[in-house]
Order: C-alpha cells, then structure tokens, then sequence
C-alpha cells in the first residue's frame, strides 16, 4: 500500500501478507538500489516512509531476493525485463491562499 502525506510529501509505503526475512523498498527514487531502504517488520506489515518531489517514481520490493510488486500501486509500467514496475505518483503541494 502506499499513502502519501499532504503535509510532509512523506510517502509511506506497506506491504502485508509476507513471510520474509528482509524486504527492500527499491526504485529509480534511489537508482535501484538493493540495500538502502530496508523495511521494518511491524505484526504482518513491512513498512517504511521516505519523503520525496512531486513526480511519479518506479518501485518494487525485493522479497527475500525476490522481486513484488505493490498490489495497490498508483499504476504500473513494463520494463525492459519483461515484467511491470510499480509507480507511486508524488503530487505537488497545494497552495493555500490567504
């Protein structure tokens, strides 16, 4: 699941069902890298929140080595792999007028 803070654009990412040992949030918001954000086990939830622009960004979770897709992603896109991508689309921050 992702859910994005209007206030703070901290978008905080879930994802519950899973048996594992370690999941990664992975996407191009951090040039794909495997191991810098590490999820946190909490009951049947792995979550964490980063903050991050406005903009629409790729993303999958490395399961235990394995890659996941968000169930309930803004939207998905294929890849040159084969497969999709999961994509969370950060919106821009309102104005208020005063």
């Amino acid at each position: 699941m992702v859910q994005i803070s209007d206030r703070t654009k901290k978008v905080s990412f879930s994802l519950s069902g899973v048996q594992a040992r370690d999941v990664y949030l992975v996407g191009d918001f951090n040039r794909w890298n495997r191991t810098k954000h590490r999820m946190r086990k909490e009951k049947e939830n792995w979550k964490i929140s980063v903050k991050l622009p406005a903009g629409e960004y790729k993303f999958k979770y490395l399961v235990d080595g394995n890659w996941v897709n968000d169930p309930s992603a803004h939207k998905y896109v294929g890849n040159p792999y084969g497969s999709d991508d999961s994509v969370v689309v950060v919106p821009t921050a309102k104005r208020t007028r005063k």
